[in-house]
């Protein structure tokens, strides 16, 4: 008879793989010293090798190749488990309660989150929001390792494998400052920027990317080699008269460019704009939750 390892042992493992001490994986998972190692090396003899080096004690653990290759697809074992586990809201009459861990980027968090939490309090006071600002990259991880339900990114972007559902579009303008905005012909075009003008999000954020395509902008040398890390230094250094940027419609029903000497007018390329989408795992349960949720932000966006 064939022997499987537990999906417990599988979390103490990588418990341990995220705190490198086994008194601090120990600690995390609820459990004595003794038996997380127990757990950890019954694993060891399911799977028929090592899966850490054993070094000194006070030394960070170094896991093997396959120690590393267990974690990765023990992470997708523990998603699918819990989307098992999940399969029990099915039975229920009201599936919209309980926890819902949503994850959503820096350029839609602030201006979106917000009201969306106010809206799901009202219509669906049993269902609590948990939210997660992090990068599309960071976030896809989290939710391919059932650590998030649902996210909110803007696309396109390489999801993988996991569904996703449109929900709306978020036109792009342009943010020019006002003792600018008479050197500079409008519409815009490119050519009659200067060099290094145009500033631009660091490259973690997939708004740089979406913009430069949906805005049409092929001419490298129109970008400033400096990044912002956020929306709001972008907006301060047009502010200051630095150049131009990109900024999303939706950020600017929030009140971005408030009190601040600024001019928006339509970027070159037409209808430029993102989309903004629902991403989940296919495996989970909750597919009806994330359904009522798009809707909801839909009518927000």
């Amino acid at each position: 008879m064939n022997k499987w390892p537990s999906l417990k042992q599988i979390h103490y493992l990588i418990t341990l793989y995220e705190t490198r001490h086994f008194s601090d994986a120990a600690e995390r998972c609820f459990v004595s010293q003794s038996t997380l190692s127990k757990g950890i090396q019954n694993l060891e003899e399911l799977i028929g090798c090592p899966l850490y080096e054993k070094k000194d004690k006070k030394s960070p653990l170094v896991f093997t190749h396959i120690g590393e290759l267990v974690v990765n697809q023990g992470r997708e074992l523990l998603a699918k488990g819990q989307d098992l586990v999940e399969l029990g809201r099915l039975c229920q009459d009201n599936m919209m309660e309980g926890q819902l861990r949503v994850g959503c980027i820096p350029t839609i968090a602030p201006f979106l989150l917000g009201d969306l939490v106010q809206e799901v309090n009202v219509r669906y006071p049993e269902l609590h929001l948990l939210l997660k600002e992090d990068t599309t990259a960071n976030l896809l991880q989290e939710l391919h390792r059932g650590e998030l339900d649902v996210l909110v990114l803007a696309l396109p972007v390489d999801i993988g494998k996991m569904e996703s559902r449109i929900v709306g579009k978020d036109p792009f303008r342009m943010i020019i400052s006002q003792n600018q905005v008479n050197h500079i012909p409008v519409p815009v075009r490119y050519d009659d920027l200067p060099d290094e003008s145009v500033f631009l999000l660091e490259n973690e954020h997939c708004l740089t990317d979406h913009a430069v395509s949906a805005c049409k902008l092929t001419d490298k040398t129109k970008i400033n080699p400096f990044s912002a890390t956020s929306l709001h230094t972008l907006v301060q250094m047009v502010a200051n008269g630095l150049g131009t940027t990109f900024i999303p419609q939706m950020a600017i029903n929030h009140g971005l460019l408030e009190n601040q000497k600024l001019v928006t007018v339509e970027p070159p390329g037409q209808n430029a704009y993102r989309l903004i989408g629902l991403v989940w795992r296919p495996s989970s349960s909750r597919r009806p939750v994330f359904e009522h949720l798009a809707d909801l932000v839909s009518e927000l966006l």
